[in-house]
């Protein structure tokens, strides 16, 4: 345990505003040191915050929906970020309103319920949370108009955009991400393939005209050819 403090530190310089004591008395009794595989369901919506977390290494996806089936991301969290799901839960003493799963082999640290609220009675660190919260609130309200306002091809194209000529991913995992079913994204790749924008393999998708992805995202309709 001992390494792990000078880790959490270098990767949450807001906790250098906390009170040295403070940071000596929480770490044994109410920091718990988490490994966890990939896949792995660290929290269930609906069930109690166990803790707040703060991840060391790998990344978490924070959904709305079954953990086990048809889901919308709302977020990640990778190193020296916060789970404003897991942050309401504890200061509003409510059940979980989403579920965390590792997409990577992830390390953190699970900061007990009375040592969060010891933590935020400290303004630097209560300010670092707010600070996220209000980010993460931006974020949610762009999500939301792009589900009630954007069709689904546009949302797909745009999430397809900016990882290069080659997404590697799975159909079920843009599904996940878009908060939708798998064939209905296999039918819009396909549709993709045949205007000649991209090229599927498995699990992975090369992307032949970004330009036109670009409009499609942009609303752009679909072309008479397609």
């Amino acid at each position: 345990m001992n390494a792990w403090p000078a880790q959490l530190c270098a990767t949450y310089p807001a906790l250098a505003g906390l009170p040295a004591l403070l940071r000596r008395d929480t770490l044994p009794p109410e920091l718990l040191a988490v490994e966890a595989p990939a896949g792995a369901v660290l929290f269930e919506e609906a069930a109690p915050c166990r803790g707040f977390p703060l991840v060391l290494q790998g990344e978490v996806r924070v959904a709305r929906g079954s953990a086990q089936g048809r889901s919308l991301e709302l977020y990640r969290v990778g190193p020296g970020e916060l789970c404003v799901v897991s942050a309401s839960g504890l200061f509003g003493s409510t059940p979980l309103a989403a579920h965390g799963v590792a997409t990577l082999p992830t390390r953190l640290l699970l900061l007990s319920p009375a040592g969060f609220e010891q933590w935020v009675e400290h303004e630097p660190f209560r300010r670092f949370v707010f600070g996220v919260f209000a980010d993460r609130l931006s974020d949610l309200m762009s999500l939301a108009e792009a589900v009630a306002f954007q069709r689904l091809d546009q949302r797909l194209a745009a999430t397809l955009l900016g990882h290069g000529q080659t997404v590697q991913t799975t159909h079920q995992a843009l599904a996940d991400e878009l908060g939708t079913v798998r064939e209905i994204v296999t039918r819009l790749l396909k549709r993709f393939e045949r205007a000649g924008w991209v090229k599927l393999a498995r699990e992975r998708i090369d992307v032949l005209d970004s330009t036109a992805l670009r409009a499609m995202a942009g609303g752009a309709p679909w072309p008479p050819a397609a």
